[in-house]
């Protein structure tokens, strides 16, 4: 496959999302049934940024033409492990090495082995060329880079088994929102998406707020009832009850909708269920505390990435600030 065809077929992929064929509602139905925490929406959602930020044949060429990509590549064997906390969440790794001609080895998470597998599978159909270019493993030898996801614990096991290749080690990440007090309902209603989506699960979803002295914390607070129906998935549910019972327990000042907990915690990462806030005398002085800082994948507010965005990366958004095309082009 040249290039021109590898954008056409993956133009074709978005088209084929969008059309929410039965074919493919019935892979998004067994991706909900392997895994509970995909839904049926949060899949639609993931699905449909993937097939809008990612898939236009505009978009895939101007992203091509960026690095200046051609026929000419010597193509290498990339082993890619892919997380599983959300719906699709290792596409735009697979997205990048299928555009820069390289080959991929995928190793799926159990969590998410259904989508991805269908997606090939129809692009192996259209064009049977796509299985010299992408195949799933569970074991990942004889590559010649490795791109890997993980945890802060399993980063260490990928550095011990890929460190002596070429490699991108991603470990955990989280977001967080800048707020100054006078965002609007609208932006307040964006930012419970930017919270909410996924159930918090995602290295994009903000976790910890910052709010200027004496913050109302009411309008955000009822902005957040448009996930109220989360109460109604069990796990989630479950969450929620436990982490609200170890606040009461220990006596811990909180906050509540009756759809998630807020706490004045200075940590990054919060429980599912829980959103950490802290106080700020100076926004310039988080600015500062946040830049280059190796937990935060994403800070969103008003003077950052806008309200409700936090979840919609473009193409040249890479995880970690880590341009994995320019890394695929110097192997």
């Amino acid at each position: 496959m040249n290039l021109q065809q590898r954008l056409e077929i993956l133009s074709q992929l978005g088209e084929y999302i969008s059309s929410n064929s039965p074919e493919w509602q019935v892979a998004c139905q067994r991706a909900e049934q392997q895994n509970n925490w995909f839904t049926q929406a949060f899949i639609k959602n993931a699905t449909d940024s993937i097939a809008d930020n990612f898939l236009l044949l505009t978009k895939l060429r101007s992203w091509a033409d960026y690095y200046h990509l051609n026929d000419s590549v010597i193509p290498k064997t990339i082993g890619i492990v892919m997380a599983g906390n959300i719906p699709l969440v290792g596409f735009h790794d697979f997205l990048t090495v299928f555009i820069s001609g390289h080959k991929q080895v995928c190793k799926l998470s159990s969590k998410d082995d259904v989508l991805l597998k269908h997606l090939v599978q129809k692009m192996t159909e259209w064009n049977p060329e796509t299985a010299q270019y992408v195949q799933f493993n569970s074991m990942l030898k004889n590559c010649d880079a490795y791109i890997a996801t993980g945890s802060d614990n399993s980063a260490r096991y990928f550095e011990y088994y890929f460190g002596r290749y070429p490699s991108i080690i991603r470990k955990n990440r989280t977001s967080v929102a800048l707020l100054t007090g006078n965002e609007t309902e609208e932006q307040l209603s964006l930012l419970a998406d930017d919270v909410m989506l996924y159930f918090g699960l995602g290295c994009r979803n903000v976790t910890k707020l910052y709010v200027p002295a004496n913050y109302d914390f009411v309008p955000l607070l009822n902005a957040l009832k448009k996930y109220k129906w989360m109460f109604d998935h069990h796990k989630y549910r479950s969450n929620y009850d436990y982490q609200l019972a170890i606040y009461l327990m220990n006596n811990v000042y909180y906050m509540t909708n009756d759809c998630i907990v807020l706490v004045e915690n200075e940590q990054l990462f919060s429980p599912i269920g829980t959103l950490h806030y802290s106080y700020y005398n100076s926004a310039n002085e988080v600015t500062d505390e946040l830049k280059n800082h190796e937990q935060v994948q994403a800070v969103t507010g008003t003077a950052t990435i806008p309200f409700g965005y936090a979840q919609q990366p473009g193409l040249m958004d890479y995880a970690d600030g880590v341009d994995v095309m320019a890394f695929l082009l110097s192997l």
